[in-house]
């Protein structure tokens, strides 16, 4: 079994900033691939940013420049800094991770998510 627990949503102003975080735990051998991703209900989940274990990093266009991601190889886990917020940021923000587990299969694993709201 292979969890993966989001953390560090909240209320924030416009122009604020949030720091999320994200663990993934279990039955891990290793993970490439980490993912934020957000969703605001009745829209498609969308890319907000991406990293591989090798620290390579892709970014949706209307981040670029304002989020940051990281991750701690060690820690299983990965960091979206998210600075300039703006309004229609407001989502429920997901977390994955490509996961290569012990029993040698891959899967993609999912975070419950964290309100992420941003006030004007």
């Amino acid at each position: 079994q292979v969890q993966v627990v989001e953390s560090g949503g909240g209320l924030v102003q416009a122009g604020g900033s949030l720091r999320l975080s994200c663990a993934a735990s279990g039955s891990i051998y290793s993970i490439n691939v980490m993912g934020w991703y957000r969703q605001d209900p009745g829209k498609q989940r969308e890319l907000v940013a991406s990293i591989t274990s090798g620290g390579t990093t892709n970014y949706a266009d209307s981040v670029k420049g304002r989020f940051t991601i990281s991750r701690d190889n060690a820690k299983n886990t990965v960091y979206l800094q998210m600075n300039g917020l703006k309004p229609e940021e407001t989502a429920v923000y997901y977390c994955n991770a490509d996961v290569l587990r012990l029993d040698g299969r891959t899967y993609r694993y999912w975070g419950q998510g964290t309100q992420v709201t941003v006030s004007s």
